[in-house]
């Protein structure tokens, strides 16, 4: 698998499915599609993707691979618990309604649990929650919301007989007052035009193979898309190292603050 044959892939994905891994680093990335393929008998990129373009669940199969979709309710419960108990009630005393966007939502875990915390923190009030993912197939899983006790390992007992309702394969399903509050699009972050006015945005656990250009481009995007006193909450290997040169406040550790006017 040579250097040109990886250009004619990314090509072709792109022109496919508007992934640009131009703007992925490319050694992590190259290195994570190396190890799909060598299971498979193709020697190349280009035959694993005109085969794989052939087999409508093979290559649904193969973008969920290439999107990393791991996630799970309250992931990282530490976070969530200043998320639950400091960011959300200091967003409510500005704002008693709140529009918040779980951006790269895979499976749909992260905003059912804002779902979950909005219906808790403010009952009867009218939130939008917009869940984004560039995975077209993963945002139907989502839709669908139906779990692994796995995927809420991390959520209290009570919430779980509470919110979830048992099937009879032994998987948890999302009830539907939780799910009717949350609205799911498709969007690429690292092409998509970004929308404004929100009060908090979380992206967790998606960067981990974008560029540093990308990464820098994508936060000084979310920063544009917040209100002022609005809250970015990224995952905890994923600091911003250039967060005040684009213009963020620390709130907390891993909470970064679009300040306030004057």
């Amino acid at each position: 698998m040579d250097d040109k044959d990886w250009e004619i892939f990314k090509q072709q994905l792109n022109r496919k499915t508007g992934i640009d891994l131009q703007l992925y680093k490319e050694q992590q990335m190259r290195r994570r599609i190396n190890n799909l393929i060598q299971k498979t008998p193709f020697k190349s990129y280009t035959t694993f993707f005109d085969d794989a373009v052939r087999d409508k669940k093979k290559f649904a199969d193969f973008i969920e691979y290439l999107t990393i979709n791991v996630s799970e309710f309250f992931r990282n419960p530490d976070k969530f618990d200043i998320l639950e108990n400091d960011v959300v009630p200091y967003l409510l005393k500005r704002s008693e309604s709140l529009n918040i966007w779980s951006a790269g939502c895979s499976i749909g875990a992260e905003p059912y649990t804002l779902s979950i915390i909005m219906k808790e923190q403010a009952p009867g009030k009218r939130h939008r929650i917009l869940a984004s993912d560039l995975d077209i197939e993963i945002i139907a899983k989502a839709k669908k919301g139906i779990y692994t006790a796995d995927e809420i390992k991390a959520m209290r007992p009570d919430r779980k007989v509470k919110y979830f309702t048992k099937t009879s394969d032994g998987k948890f399903a999302i009830k539907p007052e939780i799910k009717m509050a949350v609205d799911f699009k498709r969007h690429n972050l690292l092409k998509d035009r970004f929308e404004t006015n929100f009060d908090l945005i979380l992206c967790r656990n998606v960067v981990i193979y974008f560029t540093d250009e990308a990464k820098a481009q994508l936060y000084t995007n979310f920063f544009k898309s917040l209100k002022p006193g609005g809250i970015l909450f990224v995952g905890g290997t994923e600091s911003i190292s250039n967060a005040r040169q684009i213009g963020y406040t620390t709130y907390k550790p891993f909470f970064y603050q679009r300040p306030e006017i004057g």
